[in-house]
């Protein structure tokens, strides 16, 4: 019996390999959350430079701007003594915990965050596998839960939702929805349901920024949110809509009066949108019909 076959006759070995698979994607989209925004920053200041008019050579720029940094190079190092990650130190979970949380060189603490994300990317992954089994719908949903786990922690880290990583997830989930129009695909949905959705989507938060800055003068959030929005609505489908933005109001309203009571932070402290929208967006893709089903149920009710 092939690995394929095996996959498809046996829901628990397609869920533990989609732990598995998971766990190994986690450790690559730590990566992304840390080096992604860094080559942001790079970009633009070498765009700031062309737009003072210097030209991009190592007299106006650092070199360190100049040097090769992208996902897959330089190699991880420990950020303190740059000693290089081997293969054996970086075996999602497993690592860290034989490494005690520090680094295997100098002993400087190791992040918790890093296993904690790992380990939430496989959890998320075999929940996927769960609720969709063996086929395309899983992938698709896969893709969209992996893109999800980094723009929720990129936005945590620096309340930024990178073009590179929206716009690709809106466009991807445009073009898979004309599977889904033949019926082959319920993830995402059908074609006119996710246009509609991707509109719907951008517009609304669009209009609701604007409304909101004419009435205070401020900005309340920021463009990636609105195209993480109209991703999700690309899809999710444009029925799905307001069931997430509402999850996502409600948990970030209950989180910043939290952080305003917990950490005695100011209200012009600023909290990211964005990983209440992912997560809303996550949960609605696993349980959206039993969810408008139960909202409906619940008003109905005599």
């Amino acid at each position: 019996m092939s690995v394929l076959a095996l996959l498809a006759a046996s829901p628990a070995f397609f869920i533990g390999t989609c732990l598995v698979f998971g766990l190994v994607v986690g450790s690559f989209l730590n990566v992304v959350i840390h080096r992604l925004p860094m080559m942001l920053e790079r970009q633009w200041r070498q765009q700031c430079s062309e737009l003072a008019g210097t030209a991009a050579s190592a007299t106006t720029i650092p070199a360190q701007v100049l040097e090769p940094f992208n996902l897959m190079v330089p190699r991880s190092a420990c950020p303190a003594c740059k000693a290089p990650i081997t293969a054996l130190q970086n075996i999602p979970l497993i690592s860290w915990v034989f490494l005690r949380g520090r680094c295997a060189r100098c002993g400087n603490p190791i992040s918790v965050r890093y296993p904690l994300v790992e380990l939430l990317t496989g959890l998320l992954s075999a929940a996927v596998a769960w609720r969709f089994g063996f086929g395309w719908n899983a992938v698709d949903a896969l893709l969209l839960t992996w893109i999800l786990v980094a723009l929720t922690f990129i936005d945590i880290d620096h309340q930024l939702l990178p073009d590179s990583l929206t716009l690709p997830l809106l466009w991807t989930g445009l073009f898979l929805s004309l599977w889904a129009a033949a019926g082959t695909l319920s993830v995402p949905v059908d074609t006119r349901s996710s246009v509609i959705g991707a509109t719907a989507g951008y517009v609304s938060l669009w209009s609701i920024y604007h409304l909101f800055r004419f009435a205070t003068g401020k900005e309340g959030m920021g463009y990636g949110d609105f195209k993480l929005f109209a991703a999700l609505g690309a899809w999710l489908g444009w029925k799905m809509l307001i069931p997430v933005i509402m999850i996502a109001a409600v948990v970030g309203a209950i989180v910043g009066i939290a952080l305003l009571t917990v950490r005695q932070q100011n209200r012009a402290t600023p909290i990211a949108f964005g990983p209440f929208l992912a997560a809303a967006g996550w949960l609605i893709l696993m349980f959206g019909n039993q969810v408008v089903s139960g909202y409906l149920r619940w008003f109905t009710q005599p």
